[in-house]
């Protein structure tokens, strides 16, 4: 993000214009830090006479001239990023000659080195608003027009825009004007990209990643996900893909997960899988591919107003994805499960942070939003939009769905449209609805209240709680499910529907009801809320019927349970450890059976993480120790009966690289990373040898001189920061005294940057980064200043000394926020991390 456009100023210019068209003029031959960008623009004004601006940051503009007159180019700041349009007429034509520069931070116009063959490669990334970082545009989401663009760059080169162009030659690429479109999702990549063509239904397909990763573009994978996400988004869409062909590039150093650009969509390299993965990771990737596809139609198509009802993107096609991975690919209900325990937990665990938000938030600048690209805009508001769906009926929702498309289309749109949609097709009046679930924040909590007389249940009732800082109690419509172990097997006997609201609601219906071995409150996922289990119902959990249930849905709800009691200090985090390693089947001695047979993979990822937090961050140093250890046994254990080759066999590794402390567990990983001691069918691949590598370093086994090794081994820009990661981790003050000089100089950027603070976290040994807990609130001021927001924000969430879990670390961030009053976005993720600690020093109370 550039320049920091309030809401205000959005509105203001929007009520002064209205944009009919751009046409830029590229020339990326003019070496290696700057490009030549001329523009347009053609607008009508509203109020002639008036004065408005055209955003264009960092530029030296060389001649600028509105409607045939030259303008004062010395008002213009780059580093604000606006130019003055003095005296505005009814129709205007604005030229803008100016020269750009690349980036190195992902924002704007990237240009990426590949170090294997010295290849250049330049990809754009203009959300929320970095547009004007290549052109000058009015760069606000709701100022729409077609978008025309004409590129020169070197004859070997291939260049991709939003369209397909038109005129290819001598070095010259020239792509016709776009439908009506936001400047965010405008586009543009050029370099020597290894491209694979198909199609389908007549829509032209691309791929694209640079030529050194060409061997691990799977091609058919992505393009079968991509047909069966056209297939089923056109059929409950009603409207036909609008863009007409439809490329995805993967990318260097991208800065996020993937950009929805209307159809030439980036994605990050790392989803290109150069080693062994899981079908988890696979499924993780087909979600992200889906979640961007719905965007042509949730924020291309139809856009949002201002960045507000951001949800109205996100929300939707996290949504969309998932219900697209159900019903139209291999992954089908176990999507949801997925989603469950992946996602859903996101939601919760951000829903419950100081910084929470509405779903529909309130943003009152660009740089506002920034923040909200988090937990509740993608995973709660999806939640809620799932609870919506069964609300109204999914016909009905859908059926909105298709309206709101078809009535705003090419448009942009804000909360109450969409509302007005669903009621038309519904019948009901959703304003309450709205206020409880998009417009309040915070997470609710249901727990079961009954009186047991004589093996039945004399009465029975859900009370629902809230947090004093969200009060707010909401109605829920839930399913209540019975449980009782048969055969071993825990089977649903009974199943109860209600619309739980206020601080108690009784459930006639399981008055005279048996009492089963568990209780489950939200069965079937219907709801947004915390449950809690009953003592009869955690016992049956702690006692091994995790593992028993028939059906994998309510074993994720129980195993979400679980740890939401244990972030909120009434399950012990030993005991949650306790239930993972039930869960692994490793206290039964390791049969034959595969353990965690009933866990998906993606599952039992999230569960191994979780209890490795749980021990780590909620545990004193006594307990947090036998914790670890009891993990690291569980998994070598599990690793030792795992089938050769398989999803599990690599999960325990990988998971392993997480808890090995003791010198027993750093010499077994020593021995897969040295060859000496590799399991049956495992893969020791590139990926798999630096992650080992970097556990070894942080652990005081391996050094510099591995580092290096590794690095000659591979290469790749991968192994370039997979080797940042690994010396980050080293475990001296030196090391540590080191990396925090480069982090803080500013010469870090994209990915190496990332790697460098997650290694220098050392969970472990937080000894070793109590002496940058007061550099780090000396420095994060002029950081959020001074570098760019996502390199910025990089160092505010990463760098924030979580694991220096003292109450002075609180102390210290509650300080800084009275003495220096800092910048909304940046006084959030402040408050988180001291949330986070405070969290820690409250579960960790009586530990050891």
């Amino acid at each position: 993000m550039a320049g920091n456009l309030t809401r205000q100023e959005a509105r203001e210019r929007a009520g002064s214009l209205r944009v009919a068209s751009y046409a830029v003029e590229l020339d990326l031959r003019l070496g290696e830090t700057r490009f030549r960008s001329v523009t347009t623009v053609r607008f009508s004004g509203f109020r002639p006479g008036a004065t408005v601006f055209i955003d264009l940051h960092g530029a030296e503009i060389h001649k600028a001239t509105l409607n045939g007159a030259d303008l004062d180019i010395s008002a213009y700041d780059p580093a604000k990023g606006r130019l003055p349009l003095p005296g505005i007429a009814d129709d205007n034509e604005l030229r803008i000659e100016a020269t750009c520069a690349y980036s190195r931070t992902g924002e704007g116009l990237h240009r990426f080195v590949d170090p294997l063959d010295g290849e250049v490669y330049l990809y754009t990334k203009f959300q929320t608003a970095d547009a004007h970082r290549v052109y000058a545009c009015f760069d606000q989401p709701d100022l729409k027009a077609p978008f025309e663009l004409t590129v020169r760059a070197p004859k070997d080169w291939k260049v991709v825009s939003n369209a397909a162009p038109d005129d290819v030659g001598d070095g010259r690429w020239h792509f016709p004007p776009t439908p009506a479109i936001s400047t965010y999702v405008t586009a543009l990549c050029a370099g020597p990209y290894h491209e694979v063509r198909s199609e389908h239904a007549g829509i032209p397909l691309g791929l694209y990643c640079r030529a050194s990763l060409a061997g691990h573009l799977d091609a058919g994978d992505v393009f079968e996900l991509t047909r069966q996400g056209f297939d089923f988004f056109h059929k409950i869409f009603g409207i036909w893909y609008p863009f007409g062909k439809y490329d995805q590039l993967f990318v260097p150093e991208f800065n996020a997960g993937a950009m929805e650009n209307a159809g030439c969509v980036t994605l990050q390299e790392g989803l290109l899988f150069r080693s062994r993965v899981t079908d988890a990771d696979v499924e993780r990737r087909a979600e992200v591919i889906l979640h961007e596809l719905a965007h042509m139609w949730f924020g291309d198509l139809v856009t949002m107003r201002w960045w507000g009802d951001l949800w109205l993107n996100e929300s939707f096609a996290t949504y969309a994805s998932v219900l697209c991975l159900a019903e139209a690919t291999r992954w089908g209900r176990g999507a949801w499960t997925t989603f469950a325990k992946v996602r859903k937990t996101w939601a919760y665990t951000q829903d419950q942070m100081p910084g929470t938000h509405p779903v529909a938030a309130d943003i009152p600048d660009v740089r506002a939003v920034e923040v909200n690209f988090d937990g509740i805009t993608y995973a709660k508001g999806a939640s809620v939009l799932k609870q919506l769906a069964a609300y109204v009926g999914q016909e009905n929702f859908l059926a909105a769905v298709r309206d709101y498309f078809e009535a705003h289309k090419w448009r942009n749109t804000s909360l109450p449209d969409l509302l007005g949609a669903l009621e038309r097709t519904s019948g009901r009046d959703l304003s309450a609805w709205s206020r409880q679930w998009l417009e309040t924040a915070g997470v609710n909590t249901l727990r079961p209240d009954f009186a047991v007389l004589e093996g039945r249940f004399s009465e029975f009732a859900v009370l629902q709680e809230a947090r004093p800082e969200w009060p707010a109690l909401r109605a829920h419509r839930i399913a209540i499910g019975l449980y009782t172990a048969r055969d071993g097997v825990l089977r649903r006997t009974r199943r109860v529907e209600l619309e739980v609201s206020g601080a108690r609601t009784a459930v006639p219906e399981l008055v005279g009801v048996e009492r089963p071995d568990l209780v489950l409150l939200n069965d079937d996922d219907l709801g947004y809320a915390k449950i809690r289990l009953d003592e009869g119902s955690l016992a049956t959990l702690l006692g091994g019927g995790v593992n028993a249930f028939e059906d994998p849905l309510p074993s994720v709800l129980c195993w979400s349970a679980a740890w939401d009691m244990t972030r909120d200090g009434e399950l012990r985090a030993r005991d949650y450890v306790s239930l993972v390693v039930s869960g692994l089947g490793a206290e039964a001695g390791m049969n034959s059976a595969a353990p965690g047979a009933g866990l998906d993979v993606a599952v039992l990822e999230a569960l191994l993480t979780q209890a490795r937090n749980a021990a780590v961050m909620y545990e004193g140093p006594t307990w947090r120790r036998r914790c670890l250890a009891r993990l690291a046994d569980a998994l070598h254990a599990a690793l030792a009966v795992a089938e050769p080759g398989s999803d599990r066999q690599l999960v325990y590794v990988r998971a392993l690289t997480s808890v090995a402390i003791r010198p027993l567990d750093l010499e077994r990983l020593h021995g897969i990373w040295s060859g000496a001691a590799v399991p049956d069918g495992l893969a020791v691949d590139a990926d798999l040898r630096w992650r080992l590598l970097c556990a070894l370093v942080g652990g005081g086994r391996l050094g510099e001189a591995d580092i290096a090794e590794e690095s000659r081994r591979d290469p790749t820009a991968t192994g370039t920061y997979w080797a940042a990661r690994c010396r980050a981790a080293v475990p001296t003050a030196e090391a540590k005294a080191a990396t925090w000089a480069a982090i803080v100089s500013g010469a870090l950027a994209g990915d190496v940057l990332r790697h460098t603070v997650d290694g220098f976290q050392d969970a472990h040994r937080p000894e070793l980064l109590a002496p940058y807990r007061e550099r780090y609130f000396a420095a994060v001021g002029r950081i959020y200043r001074e570098w760019e927001p996502d390199a910025a924000q990089t160092f505010a969430l990463g760098c924030f000394p979580r694991f220096v879990a003292e109450p002075e670390t609180v102390r210290a961030a509650h300080d800084y926020l009275a003495a220096r009053n800092p910048p909304g976005p940046l006084a959030r993720m402040i408050l988180e991390g001291a949330g986070i600690v405070g969290r820690t020093l409250r579960n960790r109370a009586g530990s050891d």
